[in-house]
């Protein structure tokens, strides 16, 4: 008994000495992976996330998709380096553009860096960026405010037609610092995100309308027709249709003498 209670303690007195050096501050914390993937779409885009570094090689011409969260307080910033073709094998400028969209696919208004820059035939490089204004916690119905959810980056170029499909590499670097927390109070009862399920039946059903009814006879007005344009242009039609129909009888009938 006793030699197993030595053993026991000795092994417990290995482990407490070797946890620090398991566990050495001196590593750092874990880099986060690289993403080197694009979409082409919405539905396709690739999500990364703050400070994930982003390399890809891809070809003039396409539309590359990335997707990633935001929330209340952040005040998302990207930028994007393009290195474009040898210039011996380009023909003309290129204008490129940087669109940011939320979860319902609003275009979001970027408050800072170069989001349609044109590069002439020679440059080497260019350089975009868009910094989002701050994600709010609410807003109105009617306002277009970004809102905690799902994000799109969406980049696209312009070029003459014989420039289309030259290799090009894409880096970037998205980074979600925080504002001013309190500048608004409220709170968002769901994230913006998207519903990448188009088609799907939904569950519930919406509760039937109450029933208009006359107030002199209580009758159930639901048999009347809803007076659109179609139905002022049908009837009007129709009436013009008739006193025309009368006129024109009433020249070409015989008189009796």
């Amino acid at each position: 008994m006793r030699s197993f209670l030595v053993t026991a303690g000795a092994a417990a007195f290995v482990a407490l000495a070797a946890a620090p050096a398991l566990a050495d501050p001196s590593d750092g914390p874990t880099p986060i992976k690289g993403v080197n993937t694009v979409g082409t779409s919405f539905l396709t885009a690739v999500p990364i996330a703050p400070e994930q570094p982003v390399e890809v090689d891809a070809v003039t011409g396409d539309y590359l998709y990335w997707s990633f969260p935001a929330e209340a307080g952040q005040r998302p910033e990207l930028n994007i380096a393009v290195t474009l073709p040898p210039a011996a094998d380009r023909t003309g400028s290129q204008s490129w553009t940087v669109e940011v969209f939320d979860g319902l696919r609003r275009r979001q208004a970027c408050v800072a860096g170069e989001q349609s820059p044109v590069v002439a035939a020679t440059a080497t490089e260019v350089r975009l960026g868009c910094r989002l204004r701050q994600i709010r916690s609410w807003a109105e119905p009617w306002d277009g405010d970004p809102l905690p959810g799902t994000y799109f980056i969406k980049v696209s170029t312009e070029l003459p037609e014989k420039d289309l499909g030259l290799p090009v590499g894409v880096t970037l670097d998205l980074t979600a610092p925080t504002g001013d927390t309190g500048a608004d109070q409220g709170e968002l009862s769901a994230p913006l995100f998207p519903n990448n399920k188009p088609g799907k039946v939904l569950t519930s059903t919406p509760a039937p309308a109450a029933e208009e009814k006359d107030e002199s006879f209580g009758l159930s007005m639901d048999w009347l027709p809803d007076f659109s344009s179609r139905w002022v242009w049908t009837v009007g039609g129709g009436v013009l249709a008739a006193i025309t129909g009368l006129i024109g009888f009433s020249w070409t009938r015989k008189r009796r003498v």
